[in-house]
């Protein structure tokens, strides 16, 4: 259920800078609260940066006719820079490399989340739908860039909407041919280094088998089963396609990386533990292509971290991280295929960040871009971990921004919890949270029971507590603030999307003295008839949706308990609702019935509905409407700088 987010809030990982575009406006000349909204939300400058696998040319994301599109130059020859993709309709958000001579993308129509895969020829100009089939979703699952010069391995479930099956595509021709039927309720595929399908990940919702080709051709065998509680996910080969690379928490309450013999019954199957951290679960791992093995994991501890399993390359690392002691940290967007050339960006709470080509034969470093030049750091406010602990005693990590010179005593506050809910914040950049903090607005975001990072224990103390615990631990970090007086306790309001939304509004139903405000954002009012709505490939997972959520017939009289459109006489709070018309995950029906039952009772409801969005309003102008009414509400309800 996690959302997807606008654009701004998505590149505070992936940002980029215009090349040349040194130039700020002097702090002295400007405060925080006169930049204009647009500034936090308008579509980067650039953003992006990929290299293509032969390190000679680098891709990019840049606004056109106000949609983000994709240009390519030769990374040696910046001003060759050519546009490649003319797309009006939606922003591209992502780009993938196939050799040199051709660039992916992904998108939707409307919101609808039904992707398709596109081809861009870099010597003809043509683009070309590869999955031109209607009602259907689509990704590339393999690039194939060291087994075929013109195929790729793409998933979709034109034959079963239900199910996705593996199809290998010609993208100079957009010839397709079906590699893999999914007879097994497969929801991840695993690919060796020849480009053959050898196994998958299945699940009925509660139980997860992975299958196992041992040899090419032979019947898949089960390699292991287990409840959907432990994770147990192949990540992909050893070099001589024998062994896997697992992330699990079979052995251990936080997920680590270890290797695997399939050859071993699967008592005895973990052959070693390849990379494991102390205290949070491993949340990335990245192969290297020249060594075919493993090259680095990614860690979001209280900030986002990456650990080489080579020394040398480690040593090398941080070489390059202490280049940038102002930056919170760096991100390797992406690499050459002989990974002498890195995409990397800077990472920051005061930025959005610049990306850099780093040449590791030369030890060259060169700036190509910052994502947003307009915005100054300057006049940012930082953001910093901090702990609390829950009415349980549980401790529950959360990142607090307070705006410049307020310090920060009884500070109108907006609570911002996250989406998912199995997800999580992490420190960094946000436009929203710089955005509000310019209008002179704390922002605390909390990881409650359920965030994923912090283990299965933690994870499953979330388990149908929608409404309950989750929501007390959201409660007790705004207690926290006010205990501290850090928040002013009549001038606190509540702000989240997709599950955030839910939160916003099950905040205001049973704790509604706490909130002055609140804004629900794509969220759930009835947990009936969401479960009811969801999309037909998350199918698969309905039966792990109930053990975590609840059964609506089992669990009947807690899912009613939970759902804020049963118990609308208790809510008293002005509520600002947001939703997209096209929405698969949180259907505008959600919004349709809180909306109208509180109008009913006369409470003061603000409702915006955009046709042409989904789960989240990713277009430029509809950011702006979202953002300006915000703005709005909060400063009659709330009280913001004018």
């Amino acid at each position: 259920m996690r959302i997807i987010l606008t654009l701004a809030v998505l590149i505070s990982l992936f940002g980029c800078q215009s090349p040349g575009s040194k130039d700020r406006t002097p702090a002295t000349a400007l405060t925080a609260a006169e930049i204009p909204l647009e500034e936090f939300f308008k579509n980067p400058a650039l953003f992006g940066f990929r290299v293509s696998p032969d390190g000679k040319k680098l891709a990019f994301l840049k606004p056109w006719k106000s949609r983000l599109n994709i240009f390519v130059q030769p990374i040696d020859n910046p001003s060759a820079v050519k546009q490649v993709t003319f797309v009006e309709d939606r922003d591209i958000t992502q780009i993938h490399w196939k050799g040199s001579n051709f660039v992916l993308f992904e998108k939707d129509s409307n919101g609808d989340e039904n992707d398709h895969v596109f081809a861009v020829d870099l010597t003809s100009g043509e683009a070309k739908d590869l999955t031109p089939h209607a009602g259907t979703k689509a990704a590339i699952i393999d690039s194939l860039e060291e087994t075929s010069p013109t195929d790729i391995l793409v998933q979709h479930n034109q034959r079963n909407n239900e199910l996705f099956d593996v199809y290998r595509v010609n993208v100079a021709t957009g010839a397709s041919k079906m590699v893999a039927e999914n007879k097994n309720q497969i929801l991840g595929w695993l690919i060796d280094h020849n480009g053959d399908v050898r196994g998958g990940t299945s699940s009925d919702g509660v139980n997860t088998v992975i299958y196992f080709e041992r040899s090419k051709g032979k019947p898949w065998i089960q390699l292991y089963k287990t409840n959907f509680r432990v994770n147990f996910t192949p990540i992909g080969f050893t070099a001589d396609n024998k062994r896997l690379f697992v992330t699990t928490n079979l052995r251990s309450d936080l997920d680590q990386i270890v290797e695997v013999d399939p050859q071993r019954p699967p008592n005895r199957f973990i052959v070693r533990t390849v990379f494991k951290h102390p205290k949070y679960d491993v949340s990335e791992a990245h192969y290297s292509h020249p060594r075919k093995t493993l090259g680095r994991v990614t860690v979001v501890t209280d900030r986002r971290e990456t650990f080489f399993l080579n020394p040398a390359e480690q040593k090398e690392w941080d070489f390059l991280r202490a280049k940038f002691p102002q930056a919170g940290g760096l991100v390797i967007a992406n690499s050459s295929l002989d990974e002498r050339f890195w995409s990397i960006k800077t990472n920051s709470d005061l930025t959005l960040g610049s990306y850099y080509i780093y040449d590791r034969k030369t030890k060259q470093l060169t700036d190509v871009g910052n994502t947003s030049p307009w915005l100054n750091p300057e006049l940012m406010s930082p953001t910093k971990t901090v702990h609390y602990k829950s009415r349980d005693g549980l401790e529950i990590e959360g990142y607090l921004t307070l705006p410049r010179g307020s310090e920060g005593r009884l500070v109108p506050i907006v609570i911002n919890p996250h989406g998912g809910p199995w997800a999580r914040d992490e420190w960094g950049f946000n436009p929203e949270t710089q955005f509000l903090a310019s209008r002179g607005y704390g922002v605390f975001k909390m990881n409650f029971r359920g965030s994923t990072g912090y283990g299965r224990k933690f994870w499953e103390k979330s388990f149908k507590q929608w409404g309950k615990k989750m929501q007390d631990d959201i409660t007790d970090g705004a207690q926290w603030l006010i205990s501290q007086r850090i928040a002013d306790p009549k001038r606190i309001c509540i702000y989240g999307a997709s599950y955030g939304g839910y939160a916003t509004l099950a905040g205001i139903t049973f704790t509604p003295d706490l909130y002055a405000c609140a804004v629900d954002y794509v969220g759930v009012s009835n947990l009936f008839t969401f479960t009811k709505t969801i999309p037909p490939y998350w199918k698969p997972m309905l039966e792990m949706t109930y053990e975590m959520v609840g059964h609506p017939e089992k669990d009947k009289e807690l899912m009613r308990a939970a759902s804020p459109v049963f118990h609308v006489d208790k809510i008293k709070t002005p509520l600002f609702v947001a939703q997209g018309a096209n929405d698969p995950r949180v259907n505008k029906a959600e919004s349709d019935q809180i909306v109208e039952a509180l109008r009913s009772r006369g409470v003061e409801v603000e409702y915006m509905v955009k046709d042409n969005e989904g789960h989240g309003f990713a277009n430029e102008e509809n950011r702006f409407d979202f953002y300006r009414s915000m703005e709005k509400f909060l400063g009659k309800h709330l009280g913001g700088r004018e």
